[in-house]
């Protein structure tokens, strides 16, 4: 990639199902004013609503640029690094970092390869699944009274952090280039067609320990070629379970 670009310019903010025309408004003006241009909407409420244009003002023009997508899969399929933000903590919700700490990991792999910050619903956020697409995971740091914060606020701050970790640096950190998110999404679906075939998933909760392998992945920073050998090796698995008799011990 030109190192003469942007190390902002691969970075996309992506709203999931967002409820509020305003608040779509408000993230276009925030990102406006930290010098972010793509802005991704999954199964929005109407982007051209009224409030939307009102509180856009003069980022009006990222308003009408914005794309939409029917799934945050489709989304997130030309990004080899997403970041889920979160205020919940839990099971799958685990090795949570502060916006700058996951703005400087993203910063060593820009701008060679693309990175999406994913913002839920207003009143739930995102899902496990959702949470379960994205390679890292963000949270704000809030008093313990009222965590809680606007979804436009919550944008702001981590475009702040954005503006402020990657500034106007055209300086290419790294040139190796990530498998992206619809070539990995493709290996996790082959790998739980063979693990469901060899007995290693619970065909009732297959997505349990599909998390711990997303997590494995998502640590190892897979490029194209790391990918296909991982394929390569679960067609190998496919070939030699035309004899599997069941599960070990069962």
């Amino acid at each position: 990639m030109n190192e003469a670009v942007s190390l902002k310019s691969a970075v996309s903010i992506v709203l999931v199902e967002t409820q509020s025309p305003g608040n779509i408004g408000m993230v276009c003006r925030a990102m406006m004013n930290m010098g972010l241009t793509d802005l991704r909407l999954v199964n929005p409420c109407r982007v051209d609503h009224p409030e939307a244009l009102k509180f856009a003002v003069s980022a009006r023009e990222l308003l009408f640029k914005a794309r939409i997508f029917p799934t945050l899969a489709e989304a997130l399929a030309d990004a080899p690094l997403s970041v889920a933000t979160t205020r919940r903590h839990g099971k799958y919700r685990q090795e949570i970092m502060t916006p700058d700490e996951v703005v400087r990991s993203a910063a060593v792999h820009l701008p060679a390869n693309r990175c999406a910050f994913v913002f839920g619903r207003e009143d739930s956020g995102l899902t496990t699944d959702e949470v379960a697409l994205c390679r890292w995971q963000a949270t704000i740091p809030t008093g313990s009274d009222y965590g809680s914060l606007n979804l436009a606020q919550a944008v702001l701050l981590f475009c702040y952090e954005i503006h402020r970790g990657l500034g106007s640096s055209t300086d290419a950190a790294t040139e190796r280039v990530l498998a992206d998110a619809a070539v990995t999404e493709t290996m996790f679906g082959q790998m739980e067609e063979t693990l469901l075939r060899i007995g290693f998933l619970n065909p009732e909760n297959p997505a349990h320990l599909m998390r711990t392998f997303r997590r494995i992945f998502a640590r190892a920073m897979l490029d194209e070629r790391e990918v296909s050998v991982i394929r390569g090796m679960l067609s190998q698995i496919d070939w030699a379970a035309d004899n599997f008799q069941g599960r070990k011990g069962g």
